[in-house]
């Protein structure tokens, strides 16, 4: 026990600005991870995990050999378990640092066009929800949806309209089973076949299209929309979150919302840094 308090007072001693900026970046990472994790089945993981972490030095001062040998080997046995056990969150964090560090392709830059493309989708969904005509919307954001699309969809790329939309979900119609994929001001796809979400935890009265849009919402950033054929009830699912019971105009509020945030959020290109460098060498000359 002393050996571990000398160690600690001679860090404190040796600590450099260097070293509280890696404090500080460890920290945030940490941080971020956690937000990651919040509300999903590896959040209970997770504290499990710290709790076994606090077990394993209170065993060693208090000379539990056993239990410190269990806690020990647990944790170089669990590593290799929790990559293999939650390897959904694992990638879904992986695609989230990608979001943050690259470039977002699909994110509408001008606010009169994003006006529009939203009123056309909400327009839509009002309509099928008064007639209780089930659908089940994507609207593509930094990740992109092409091997979606790729493996089952039908490739449409038409401007974004409430009649097409409305007209797609029609009953009985080829396309109207499947996820509809917007990307910018197109309908790029319809008929797609979503990856179902593997969450337990979700109200069991929730049908496949909800499941759906939660699935494709924990694989991606996109901005799924629900229409129940049951009750005509409007729902959101965004980052792994199904809200529901949407209006037309609160719809419309927290779309717009949202795009409009993650294109300020949005990490400029080489090609656009460079262009805004010359652009202010120019105004200087």
């Amino acid at each position: 026990m002393q050996d571990i308090i000398n160690m600690i007072i001679n860090s404190l001693r040796n600590i450099s600005v260097w070293s509280i900026v890696d404090i500080i970046v460890v920290s945030y990472i940490l941080y971020r991870g956690y937000l990651l994790m919040k509300e999903t089945r590896a959040e209970q993981l997770f504290k499990g995990i710290l709790l076994v972490l606090a077990l394993i030095p209170i065993s060693y001062v208090l000379k539990l050999d056993m239990l410190n040998f269990i806690l020990t080997k647990t944790i170089t046995i669990g590593v290799l378990a929790v990559i293999i056990i939650f390897q959904p969150e694992i990638r879904r964090a992986l695609e989230h640092l990608g979001r943050s560090a690259f470039e977002d392709m699909h994110l509408i830059e001008d606010d009169a066009v994003l006006n529009s493309v939203v009123t056309e989708i909400v327009a839509a969904v009002e309509n099928l929800a008064e007639s209780k005509t089930g659908a089940l919307i994507a609207i593509e954001q930094g990740t992109g949806l092409s091997e979606v699309i790729g493996n089952n969809g039908t490739v449409l790329d038409a401007k974004v309209s409430a009649a097409l939309l409305e007209n797609i979900f029609v009953v009985n119609t080829p396309l109207h089973d499947g996820a509809t994929i917007i990307r910018n001001d197109r309908i790029l796809a319809s008929g797609c076949v979503l990856p179902l979400t593997g969450n337990n935890t979700i109200n069991k009265k929730l049908g496949t299209r909800h499941r759906a849009a939660l699935g494709l919402s924990e694989n991606s950033d996109a901005l799924v929309i629900v229409v129940s054929e049951e009750t005509g009830v409007i729902s959101l699912a965004v980052n792994g979150r199904l809200t529901r019971n949407f209006d037309k105009e609160k719809l419309k509020s927290i779309l717009i919302k949202i795009m409009k945030k993650r294109r300020k959020k949005r990490v400029k290109s080489i090609e656009e840094r460079v262009k805004a460098w010359i652009m202010k060498k120019r105004r200087k000359i």
